[in-house]
């Protein structure tokens, strides 16, 4: 039986700490939004929601998410969407307030953060979210051929993506799901020297020719930890556009694309199911 506990609180919201399978999450009131939380698992944040306004999107690297989703049709178009990794669940709320009548399916292994999420940050009804408890890659494999529009790929246990989720296989089951002209959007987190993600663009370039990477500049350079998106897929990308919005973000970003993110990878080689290994932990004051 998962232990739950609400921290106390004189002035809004209280806290609500829980055990799950991956360790003690908490749903942390955001006393500058009303209904706004944040989803932090073991002390390290996941996720932002506002139930006032899922469109709202406070982390930077769910921001470029965003852009991408936004991109990924004609403005207001449904889309037909995967998420591995679900958290608390912002990208596909986010997707429904955006996009009305999309269909969504969220593949999360952690059941008792399921339950918790949609317990106290419940979903709106008329939204076509279908959340399945499973490991991503099994998730994936029962997504028919050809039915995503756009697959997000967003996991992480504890603080780490697992290696089964970062192999050339992958990328290829991730690509028997797409559609013609579907796009690949995958979050991904390392710090100097970068050796996991100049690795990952080499992995998915083995089965996506068109690839850019969004992050934060001074991520980029190697300077610290923190998040970058990679977005692939197989035909062209709106990579001027995305340039833009990146540039203009509150938390300014950097693209890199063509010839700037062959020489980003410096050479790193694909990992397989055989060679890959999770993504790095992240340094112990990162989160403070």
């Amino acid at each position: 039986m998962a232990k739950s506990r609400r921290g106390r609180s004189r002035t809004g919201p209280e806290a609500v700490e829980e055990t799950v399978d991956g360790g003690t999450a908490e749903l942390r009131p955001d006393r500058d939004r009303p209904r706004g939380w944040t989803l932090l698992v073991d002390g390290a944040p996941q996720s932002h929601v506002d139930l006032d306004d899922p469109a709202y999107l406070d982390f930077a690297y769910q921001r470029r998410l965003g852009h991408i989703a936004d991109l990924a049709g004609p403005p207001g178009k449904p889309l037909q969407v995967v998420h591995l990794g679900g958290g608390a669940l912002t990208m596909a709320r986010y997707v429904a307030a955006t996009r009305p009548r999309s269909t969504q399916q969220v593949v999360e292994i952690d059941a008792p953060l399921v339950q918790l999420v949609r317990r106290e940050l419940p979903l709106d009804s008329g939204w076509r979210i279908r959340v399945r408890n499973a490991d991503a890659r099994a998730g994936l494999a029962k997504i028919p051929d050809g039915w995503a529009d756009l697959v997000i790929a967003d996991v992480f246990r504890g603080a780490r993506t697992p290696a089964h989720l970062t192999s050339a296989e992958f990328a290829g089951e991730v690509a028997r799901a797409l559609r013609p002209g579907g796009w690949y959007a995958a979050n991904l987190a390392d710090g100097p020297p970068l050796a996991f993600v100049r690795a990952q663009v080499a992995t998915v370039r083995t089965v996506f020719p068109e690839l850019c990477l969004t992050a934060d500049p001074a991520v980029l350079r190697g300077k610290r930890f923190g998040n970058a998106v990679l977005l692939a897929a197989a035909g062209p990308l709106p990579v001027a556009e995305l340039t833009r919005r990146a540039a203009t973000d509150p938390e300014q970003g950097r693209v890199e694309h063509g010839r700037a993110l062959l020489d980003f990878t410096g050479g790193a080689q694909p990992v397989t199911d055989a060679t890959a290994v999770d993504s790095p932990s992240p340094p112990p004051a990162v989160f403070i």
